[in-house]
């Protein structure tokens, strides 16, 4: 279970530390850890690099974090998010998410000159969630005497 204390401060910044570091092990792979650090070109690449954090919830949508909203309530993860489409662009975003909701929290670091063509998909702005089976997916379960199909 996520708690605030993961997304902020030192844990979320040595998250986003690890995959920018990852990153650059990947793209210099000849070079030794100690060459890694000490490389001129290396720590440009560093700079350059891009954080993405996608945060994806138990009901199909996901959300790119901007920055945490700093707000007295810790019960819910309340961040602005990064709009996708040019139309959510002209103002800003304060989304709250309650902990429970979220199933997945990924940090991704690329360098802009190797950014693929396909990055993942941001749900948070659709119109509304996929559909979830509900009583009428049970209802079509059973049988017509109200046994139930399952098995």
């Amino acid at each position: 279970m996520f708690d605030y204390d993961w997304f902020h401060g030192h844990p979320f910044q040595q998250q986003q530390l690890e995959a920018k570091q990852r990153c650059a092990t990947a793209h210099f792979p000849d070079l030794s850890p100690d060459e890694l650090d000490n490389d001129p070109e290396v720590s440009h690449f560093l700079e350059e690099l891009e954080i993405r954090k996608l945060i994806y919830l138990r009901d199909g949508f996901s959300y790119e974090l901007k920055s945490i909203a700093e707000v007295a309530s810790k019960s819910h993860l309340t961040f602005e998010c990064e709009p996708v489409d040019e139309q959510y662009k002209v103002g800003s975003f304060v989304v709250a998410v309650p902990f429970e909701d979220i199933a997945r929290v990924e940090v991704f670091a690329v360098h802009p000159s190797e950014k693929p063509e396909d990055l993942p998909a941001i749900t948070g702005f659709r119109t509304k969630p996929e559909p979830q089976p509900g009583r009428e997916a049970f209802a079509e379960r059973r049988s017509p005497t109200g046994d139930d199909d399952r098995t």
